[in-house]
């Protein structure tokens, strides 16, 4: 049985002879200055200027850093989800062991009225810059408070370094060239860091431990979710991971490979051609569901062929059709990519993305860009090809003159030694999560079906290869899997379904009442509608009714 009270996640984290001393401690935290009251209960106002200038000893983070310090402590007053919310916004600088790395710049917003529980968020991109903390999780709900309008501490950081402030948002690579800040980053320390540090804050701030602590991420922030259930299980009670890119080295090789394709003469489909690509796709699969909504709930029967778009003798004739070159870079970006050779991480292949992902024109800059691939690197190219161009310079070859165009992922040749030890960093294949399971932990793991950045493709083989490891059941009794019709990466531009749900609540319920998510239910924040979110391999398929509303829809294997 779950155990959620207090002592019972001193015990569980920290051992019990440990625990006893924190739990005779918490009323004499040094500098806390509040106290938990008569009843035993911990401060909810925090002491904000009590932090400012406090030193982070080196001791209380499990992985080695040079310690840290509290820059700035302030009282701050805002409107969160519509709702006046005083806090107490704490920044801190953790300092490395190389003097040559970055700092680790984190903050911790620490709410009055707390609720007794803290939520990490993850980044996105490079990083480089710390989420908002008084923003939501990835799919948050419309219309329900964000963490801190709970009254949740949160808390986050930048990953080690700071983006440039010329470089386009989460796209500047330059840290990769020092080992400790690419550790930082890729393999998520810290992610770790950062908790132990928030929490030794929050502890001095109420004068009490969080009596659960979350994780909430997409894209980057969902590897880092997964990071975090794999690397530290007892560190989260309950983990949000959204469109992950766990595999994000196996990604790189796809992604360069398909640059290198877009790249030829010909071969890049202009804006027109990916529009038509796209509304083909949607004419042709619509429907299969039971109902025309411009929503492809069952991509997995969406069977199209770009072939049937060919233009006549196969050259480029304009917008109306494609030409040959054309037809084999959208064939390739659905396909497979495997490679001829060995890595450490093990990985063997990227699974492609669907036809309706980077074909989607409401994104162009998440799928194929409005330019092809160059060298340079154009920033009108695909977020993905920019992302590449970063990897090449500053994490493969640290070298910042490097033509991109220049490796290729299936005959790397003298850098394959680099590419093998970089996917023990950057691919996070760990399935094993029965540790975490085991300390109680629960994952709830989302992707849109559209997703133009991270293959949704590579969720579910994920996901496949977690119950392949611990057995359906015991996956079953952790976690839940999601994949939500139309959903695009982190509902950038104008998705067909912007998704929305309220997966905190549905993960509070789980962790602290042992009541796992049923009926769930996923709204569309542009367009007014709600589809019941399936649990995979579940899609909805229209029964009867009003096809805006999730009851007219039923979970269909």
């Amino acid at each position: 049985m779950r155990r959620t009270s207090v002592r019972g996640k001193v015990v569980r984290r920290f051992g019990v002879l440990a625990s006893l001393v924190l739990l005779a401690g918490m009323s004499q935290v040094p500098g806390a200055g509040a106290s938990p009251d008569r009843a035993g209960r911990p401060a909810t106002v925090p002491v904000c200027g009590g932090l400012d200038g406090l030193v982070i000893p080196a001791s209380v983070m499990s992985l080695p850093t040079g310690g840290g310090r509290v820059e700035s402590a302030t009282v701050r007053t805002g409107l969160v989800s519509g709702e006046t919310i005083t806090y107490c916004q704490v920044d801190a600088d953790l300092f490395p062991v190389d003097p040559a790395a970055p700092a680790i710049t984190m903050r911790v917003d620490l709410p009055y009225d707390w609720n007794g529980k803290a939520l990490m968020f993850g980044g996105g991109g490079y990083n480089g810059t710390i989420p908002d903390l008084t923003g939501d999780v990835p799919f948050g709900p419309t219309g329900q408070p964000a963490p801190l309008a709970r009254r949740y501490a949160t808390f986050a950081s930048d990953s080690g370094h700071r983006q440039s402030p010329t470089a386009p948002p989460s796209l500047d690579g330059s840290f990769g060239v020092n080992d400790e800040a690419l550790s930082n980053f890729a393999a998520g320390d810290a992610l770790k860091k950062t908790r132990d540090a928030s929490l030794f804050l929050v502890r001095h701030a109420y004068g009490a431990r969080p009596a659960e602590v979350y994780f909430a991420g997409g894209s980057t922030g969902g590897r880092e979710a997964l990071v975090v259930a794999q690397r530290w299980p007892t560190a989260f009670d309950g983990v949000i991971s959204a469109f992950p890119a766990w595999n994000n080295l196996s990604e790189m090789l796809y992604v360069g490979y398909l640059a290198q394709l877009l790249s030829r003469p010909g071969a890049f489909p202009g804006v027109d051609q990916q529009t038509l690509l796209y509304d083909r796709v949607v004419q042709a699969c619509d429907g299969l569901d039971g109902v025309k909504d411009n929503v492809v709930s069952n991509p997995g029967s969406c069977h199209f062929d770009p072939r049937t778009l060919r233009c006549p003798k196969g050259t480029d004739a304009g917008p109306t059709c494609l030409s040959d070159a054309q037809i084999r870079a959208v064939t390739a970006m659905s396909a497979p990519f495997r490679w001829p050779y060995r890595i450490a991480s093990g990985e063997k292949e990227y699974p492609g993305f669907p036809f309706l992902a980077g074909a989607d024109m409401r994104t162009p800059f998440l799928g194929f860009g409005t330019s092809a691939p160059a060298n340079p690197m154009p920033v009108t190219s695909g977020y993905g090809m920019q992302f590449w161009d970063q990897w090449v310079k500053y994490f493969l070859t640290r070298d910042l003159g490097h033509n991109p165009l220049a490796v290729d992922p299936r005959n790397p040749g003298t850098w394959l030694a680099r590419i093998s030890r970089l996917s023990t960093i950057q691919d996070r294949n760990d399935t094993d999560l029965g540790p975490f399971a085991r300390a109680g932990g629960k994952l709830i793991l989302l992707h849109g079906a559209a997703d133009e950045l991270v293959s949704p493709y590579s969720t579910t083989d994920y996901y496949q290869r977690v119950r392949a490891t611990l057995g359906a059941g015991p996956t079953h009794a952790f976690l839940r899997y999601y994949v939500v019709p139309g959903a695009n990466h982190a509902n950038f531009g104008t998705p067909a379904f912007a998704a929305a749900t309220d997966s905190l609540s549905a993960l509070e319920y789980w962790v602290e009442k042992d009541e796992p998510p049923v009926g769930q239910v996923v709204s569309d924040a542009l367009h007014h509608r709600t589809r019941p979110l399936c649990a995979y391999p579940g899609w909805p398929r229209y029964r009867a009714g009003d096809p805006d509303t999730a009851s007219s829809f039923v979970c269909a294997h």
